[in-house]
């Protein structure tokens, strides 16, 4: 048998951007990096970043999401969900250069909310959130119309969840509406039909979902989906004008993975587990789990939780393995923690910062280049931080 010959086969661009290897700037902000990034192989990487931070001193200040890889959490200063870091961003003025590892609408967030002097870095710029990319400004713009053709628009308030792009936020401010986190969106949703007869929710369904027949004791009927890419949304006026929330047809790629068959398996092969989700899991997760709660919520619960209970967690996979190394250790029985999915599930746009680019922005700070500015335009932001208030104001 003669050798295999090597075929000829060309790579698609498609294969080429999910390899990481082209840019298609039509549909993903911000892909190029600029500047010679450091191997990933470097063994002075922890030490580069190290060095470079200490240079820097009290002139940066580094935010680590929670969904971050454990190589970057080390030189976070603060750890958090998207809102909290935003706000910590904000309460430490002093600092010239704000660092987030995050994903792009949190870096806007944090531009949103310090200072003008405050310089907002994103070590990668190609660390997006395809649920923030689900709600483009054009597409909510044109949502409006069919509301005001339905004759709902001005009985409908916008509520934003966090996770949503600075012009999303613009839109919800200009519009009467709020800001949401997964913590208080059940204020937000309260506040919200005060003011009106409708909630226009965005850009998350599950989350809006779950808050409004879960926490407010509506029924699924009550709820209807918007989806942007079908004329009119796919709604008829009749549909809109009986609906009480509107639901915008987005979804978080990780946390829509879970499914009920999770929830079964895992309940068959470790019996007197608890399920915990995060309420952006779809709502027949969210109903079939023990309990549900924000990021916060479920570091809370872990840490009351007694020894030697055993815990399923349905969120993104970095998280829940640092919280099993993190309790499996605890010096009385120990609690045993699992991804409630067999399945991988990183959050892959937020791991798109790691090490190598972040020891690339500390040390391009550090020897005075400014890279991967994030910045909000002033009239985005003018409206965008009158919906962040709202929220903060909210009771």
């Amino acid at each position: 048998m003669s050798a295999a010959q090597p075929l000829d086969v060309q790579p698609t661009p498609l294969a080429l951007l999910l390899l990481g290897r082209e840019a298609d700037p039509t549909s993903e902000r911000g892909v190029e990096c600029p500047g010679d990034l450091p191997a990933p192989s470097d063994p002075d990487l922890v030490a580069r970043a190290r060095a470079a931070k200490e240079k820097l001193g009290d002139r940066v200040f580094v935010l680590g999401h929670h969904y971050q890889r454990d190589e970057v959490i080390a030189f976070a200063d603060v750890t958090g969900d998207s809102f909290k870091l935003a706000r910590e961003a904000a309460a430490r003025p002093e600092a010239e250069y704000i660092v987030f590892c995050g994903v792009h609408f949190m870096a806007e967030s944090a531009d949103i909310l310090t200072h003008a002097a405050q310089q907002v870095v994103l070590p990668d710029l190609a660390a997006g959130c395809s649920m923030a990319d689900m709600a483009a400004a054009e597409q909510v713009a044109e949502c409006w119309d069919v509301l005001t053709d339905a004759g709902v628009a001005e009985t409908t308030v916008p509520v934003s969840y966090m996770n949503s792009s600075a012009d999303i936020k613009a839109f919800t401010g200009a519009h009467g509406g709020t800001i949401c986190t997964s913590s208080n969106a059940k204020r937000a949703l309260e506040w919200a039909l005060e003011k009106g007869e409708k909630v226009l929710f965005l850009p998350d369904q599950h989350l809006g979902r779950n808050t409004a027949v879960r926490d407010l004791g509506m029924s699924l009927d009550d709820c209807v989906v918007y989806n942007p890419h079908k004329p009119g949304g796919g709604l008829t006026p009749e549909q809109l004008r009986a609906a009480t929330m509107i639901l915008w047809r987005g979804h978080c790629s990780v946390h829509g993975r879970f499914s009920l068959d999770s929830v079964g398996e895992v309940r068959a092969r470790i019996p007197g587990v608890n399920v915990l989700v995060h309420p952006e899991c779809k709502h027949e997760v969210v109903a079939a789990a023990d309990q549900v709660g924000s990021t916060e919520h479920i570091i809370r619960t872990l840490e009351d939780a007694p020894p030697g209970s055993k815990w399923a967690i349905g969120t993104e996979l970095n998280l829940v393995r640092r919280l099993a190394n993190r309790f499996a250790a605890e010096s009385e029985g120990g609690k045993e923690i699992v991804f409630l999915d067999r399945t991988v599930c990183f959050c892959s746009t937020m791991n798109r910062i790691d090490l190598p680019h972040l020891v690339w922005a500390l040390e391009s700070l550090a020897d005075g280049t400014v890279v991967n500015r994030i910045e909000v335009d002033a009239e985005t932001q003018k409206h965008a931080q009158l919906a962040l208030e709202r929220m903060l104001a909210l009771p």
